[in-house]
């Protein structure tokens, strides 16, 4: 199964970057991750640091997956950053958001973890599918039924290194993959600043997952130059799995304006 991937990490407005990304491609196995240090609490850049580098180097791309091996990759990611906490004061209270894919190579089957309100999608058949749940304040009201409006959206109520240590990070169901599909891992400030509509949009213009990224970051570029609130920081991994690109094409002329360069 051949997969092709692009990765983009980038500071914004903040003072500095506190997101992660990584990726392990072995003969058998591949593992993707993108985290978020939680911000406002000291340590955030430690903490999502401390998650990736768990499980990237935990992670054996030369043996098939299983669904405890995934939840040993995430937990022990918890258990670095809990024990960091211990050392000192200073990051006591740090953590970070996670969502993490991982992909059987020989038997294409994907997994994938989450923890906090860093997003997987996954785009098949022309369709897009949101297939993680945010450990929101607002995704906790919304499933309630209860209006959202001027709820802060960056409250979390479950990420890596917050809460108590029963509380799990959530976990997929074994999924087969096709050729063809697309998956994007991405971090709060990426899925603020381009939504649904427009990463199918631009998916149908590209041929690599490289030039994806570049398109959406053209978009979030600009939603920070038209905007006077601090951009996030973003971060995104884009995965293709077989050849995508067959099936990304340009829809209209009209969906291509929204992302040409703006003319005087």
């Amino acid at each position: 199964m051949n997969i092709s991937t692009a990765s983009i990490s980038r500071q914004g407005g903040r003072a500095s970057n506190q997101d992660q990304t990584g990726e392990t491609i072995g003969e058998r196995a591949a593992c993707f991750v993108v985290c978020d240090g939680i911000a406002g609490l000291p340590g955030g850049d430690v903490a999502a640091t401390l998650a990736r580098n768990a499980i990237i180097t935990g992670f054996n791309g030369e043996r098939h997956l299983n669904a405890q091996s995934i939840r040993q990759y995430v937990n022990g990611a918890n258990q670095a950053i809990r024990r960091e906490q211990k050392v000192g004061q200073d990051n006591a209270r740090m953590g970070t958001t996670l969502v993490s894919l991982f992909i059987d190579r020989d038997f294409h089957l994907a997994y994938w973890a989450h923890a906090g309100d860093s997003r997987l999608y996954l785009f098949r058949r022309g369709w897009l599918y949101h297939v993680t749940t945010d450990h929101s304040l607002v995704q906790q009201m919304k499933d309630a039924g209860h209006q959202t409006d001027g709820v802060n959206s960056n409250l979390l109520y479950f990420a890596l290194g917050l809460g108590d240590d029963e509380r799990e990070a959530s976990y997929s169901d074994v999924v087969p993959i096709e050729d063809g599909d697309v998956f994007l891992l991405c971090t709060d400030g990426f899925w603020h600043g381009v939504n649904e509509d427009l990463m199918k949009q631009s998916l149908h213009m590209v041929n690599t997952p490289d030039e994806w990224l570049t398109l959406m970051n053209q978009i979030l570029q600009r939603h920070n130059d038209d905007s006077d609130v601090q951009q996030d920081n973003y971060s995104a991994v884009a995965v293709w799995v077989g050849a995508p690109q067959d099936t990304t094409l340009l829809h209209s002329l009209d969906q291509a304006a929204l992302f040409l360069p703006l003319r005087d």
